[in-house]
């Protein structure tokens, strides 16, 4: 059996430096941190959890809030939760998954026993009923996602508001002066999901430094409402040269709408979307996009945790990361 003073001399380190490691009781470097890691996967080494909880008065285990309901792209969801599945374990914390119906009561549940180490929270709506309870929390606590009163809270996200402004400002800057958004479902806008609400406030804000005309029309994720809003896009704005689709789910099925009415992109229509990188490379034509970064999300979000469980206090802040647009073959220079 593989013993930690095995896992110290394979990494060349002291017995103390993997404990504190593996016990996240000190900061360690992340060069130390990352050569006992690779250590303990190769010599195969599992310290004993119930010796290992004694021992350091912990679970390590982390709880990650998922938001599987309507108007979720649960693809997207399974890509965050895959990162902080993967980055945890790097940490040697597994991960306990709670869906957002569980609300301010499973937060209390699970943060009122042993059961967790920390919490990790997306779907985060602007003024969100769980805020006080994650406040009052006396575990570390990350939310994906940012309120509008991040106050004492640890908050990490894609800035929105500066990705719904790339959007608009790449199709101005290639002559679009009418253009549309299609958006989340209408119950994401109803509840102030904070990544959807965020993001057309950022566009309707550029399109009134560019003096673009724009509408937004919300979309359900199915094949008939996106033909549908196709359908009363073209009739209600004939003139739209533009389109930026915040909706992963339904993309596949604009493009195939607009190909039905005769409207060729990026010849009719330039379009823009907000999605993972794979699927706006795999789109005909591949999409000019701003890439969902889920993954450095997901693991930033468990390296926060990790910090804050190390130091033994709680740093509130918000990290919000820069929109990164992508140019692919769905956007043009408008002639004429």
């Amino acid at each position: 059996m593989v013993k930690i003073d095995d896992v110290a001399r394979h990494a060349g380190v002291a017995p103390s430096t993997v404990s504190y490691v593996l016990s996240g009781k000190r900061t360690i470097s992340e060069q130390t941190r990352e050569r006992v890691m690779r250590s303990v996967r190769t010599l195969g080494y599992h310290p004993h959890a119930g010796a290992r909880a004694l021992a350091s008065n912990r679970s390590n285990v982390v709880a990650l809030v998922v938001p599987l309901r309507s108007g979720i792209h649960v693809p997207v969801i399974m890509q965050f939760a895959t990162s902080v599945v993967t980055e945890a374990r790097t940490f040697d914390h597994d991960v306990l998954l709670l869906t957002q119906d569980e609300g301010v009561a499973g937060l209390q549940r699970v943060a009122g026993t042993s059961l967790v180490d920390a919490i990790i929270v997306m779907d985060v709506e602007l003024h969100d009923n769980r805020l006080p309870a994650l406040r009052a929390l006396k575990r570390p606590a990350v939310l994906i996602g940012v309120p509008e009163d991040a106050s004492g809270l640890t908050c990490i996200d894609l800035d929105f508001t500066a990705a719904g402004a790339v959007c608009l400002n790449h199709l101005a800057g290639n002559g679009h002066r009418r253009v549309a958004l299609i958006g989340s479902p209408p119950e994401v806008y109803k509840r102030e999901t904070g990544f959807a609400t965020r993001l057309l406030g950022g566009f309707r804000q550029a399109a009134g430094q560019r003096r673009v005309k724009v509408s937004a029309y919300p979309c359900e994720p199915t094949e008939a409402a996106a033909k549908a809003v196709v359908e009363k896009l073209m009739a209600e704005r004939p003139r739209v040269t533009g389109v930026v689709i915040h909706n992963e789910s339904i993309i596949g099925h604009v493009l195939n709408a607009f190909a039905h009415k005769g409207a060729q992109v990026p010849d009719d229509i330039s379009v823009v979307a907000i999605c993972p990188d794979e699927q706006a490379e795999q789109a005909r034509p591949s999409l000019t996009s701003v890439a969902i970064p889920a993954d450095e999300l997901g693991r930033s979000a468990v390296r926060m945790l990790m910090g804050e469980l190390a130091r033994g206090e709680h740093v509130s802040s918000t990290t919000l990361l820069p929109p990164k647009l992508t140019e692919r073959q769905s956007t043009a220079m408008l002639v004429g």
